[in-house]
């Protein structure tokens, strides 16, 4: 299979990479610069621009692009961001899919899709909620819907809390829990729908494989825990303690609008689309995707 990558170059498509070449298929990478390698193909989502040979023969087209959501303070501007750094790639790619007749696209989401779902269980039949990131998740999906013009079997990956042994969520938490000053977030209560990067990759390399998926597919371990569950999970892969609560005013204070929409909410979102069409696991459990990120 040939399978053309957009934001290769994040936490998450550089562990795809090396997945799906030892998987036998072929792998391009789509790049903002000027293209310095033969698996290389030149963009510009932004001015709408494709290297007209990048879909050349391609099976599949992945798209991981966007900001990190969590990185910095949400104002409008970072807002506009998030939003424009998801949907404009994903125009531009779903349209050249549609035109092209790709087989299939396999494009980025994630649970926030979902809004703030308390202790309900949601699967990917659920609706949308509310709020900032359950419009951006909606938009971005729509947008990739577009694909399905041409017969293309579009996949929409809603993706949790990816745990890497580098980078994403534990690379922000280990410097604090190491010096012990880790901490549940508000009440603790709610659900923080993770997965680990193994998980994370291996998944994709599912879909992609498995013909019969199509649609959003929730990328989540299949036991969602919450934050207080999470942070005790953590302290005790780490050898150390988190006994602190960050309370929901200092989170407000530091992380504006990201606090009430991503830290002090969640999702128990479940991976039922995965474990019906016969994904397998390779950490089912918190603590087995925790160790596995500290063993590396």
């Amino acid at each position: 299979m040939r399978v053309v990558i957009a934001g290769s170059s994040g936490l998450i498509g550089s562990a795809l990479i090396p997945v799906l070449r030892q998987a036998g298929h072929e792998v391009l990478r789509l790049v903002r610069r000027r293209p310095a390698a033969p698996d290389e193909r030149g963009w510009d989502p932004y001015a709408g621009k494709l290297d007209e040979r990048a879909l050349d023969g391609a099976d599949a087209v992945v798209n991981l692009c966007g900001a990190g959501i969590g990185e910095r303070r949400w104002t409008e501007e970072r807002k506009q961001t998030l939003l424009t750094s998801r949907v404009a790639p994903t125009r531009l790619l779903a349209e050249a899919v549609a035109e092209r007749k790709v087989p299939t696209l396999v494009n980025g989401s994630a649970v926030g899709f979902y809004g703030d779902t308390g202790s309900r269980v949601v699967d990917e039949t659920a609706t949308a909620g509310e709020g900032f990131l359950a419009d951006l998740c909606e938009q971005w999906e729509h947008t990739a819907e577009r694909a399905q013009v041409g017969g293309t079997r579009v996949v929409m990956l809603r993706t949790g809390l990816v745990l890497s042994p580098s980078g994403g969520l534990l690379g922000q938490l280990r410097p604090l829990f190491s010096m012990m000053l880790g901490g549940r977030l508000g009440s603790g209560r709610q659900y923080m729908p993770w997965i680990s990067l193994d998980d994370e990759v291996g998944a994709i390399r599912f879909v992609l494989e498995n013909e019969a998926v199509s649609g959003p597919v929730n990328l989540t371990g299949p036991i969602p825990a919450t934050n207080a569950e999470f942070t005790a999970a953590f302290g005790k892969a780490l050898g150390r303690p988190a006994p602190w609560v960050v309370p929901g005013f200092a989170l407000r204070l530091v992380l504006g609008g990201f606090a009430d929409e991503g830290a002090l909410i969640g999702q128990r979102a479940v991976p039922a689309v995965l474990e019906r069409t016969g994904y397998e696991f390779q950490h089912p459990t918190l603590e087995a995707a925790l160790d596995a990120a500290e063993d590396r």
